[in-house]
């Protein structure tokens, strides 16, 4: 294992969702919160409103971009471990850096990595009429998405299957059955 990652606790108290957008890290995390009793935080709304309109525009965020972002959803991560809180929020955290800042050094924080093929993915998108992220962003997406490796210890999922049949799978792998 790398020093930054470390093997969860068998109990997290923070559920970090990620994958490409459209993927369903808003729906599926929703739902895992709902059946864990936890709160939920969407990762979009961390994102500073300069990221917001370039994003609109069609242009793909970058790592000096994603700075600030990534750094408030890790500092709320921080105060909700604090707090004991038991949360859920979603981030897509496509490069291995960024999930190291989200997860790094924090053994009750879990990964789970969200994946579908890109034709289904890219309906979702599609049909999304209250979401800033274009679907002609899919692409730059899946070409940065580094999947986590195995000292990650990701919980990953398929988006073919319904939501309910994901978070049982989620919650199945939380408990250390699957």
């Amino acid at each position: 294992m790398s020093a930054q990652m470390q093997a969860p606790a068998a109990a997290p108290i923070v559920v970090v969702m990620m994958g490409v957008s459209g993927v369903g890290k808003t729906t599926i995390g929703t739902l895992l919160a709902e059946r864990l009793g936890w709160g939920y935080a969407e990762g979009d709304s961390y994102h500073p409103p300069a990221n917001v309109e370039k994003m609109r525009a069609g242009t793909p965020l970058d790592d000096t971009d994603r700075e600030p972002w990534l750094a408030a959803i890790a500092a709320d991560i921080d105060r909700w471990r604090a707090a004991g809180q038991g949360m859920v929020v979603s981030c897509s955290a496509l490069k291995r850096r960024y999930r190291d800042i989200l997860i790094g050094g924090r053994p009750d924080v879990r990964l789970v990595r969200l994946a579908g093929n890109e034709a289904l993915i890219r309906a979702r998108i599609e049909k999304r009429t209250d979401h800033y992220m274009p679907p002609s962003l899919l692409t730059s997406q899946i070409a940065t998405l580094e999947p986590p490796v195995p000292e990650e210890d990701a919980i990953s999922v398929d988006v073919v299957r319904p939501p309910g049949d994901c978070v049982a799978h989620i919650l199945s792998a939380l408990q250390g059955d699957g």
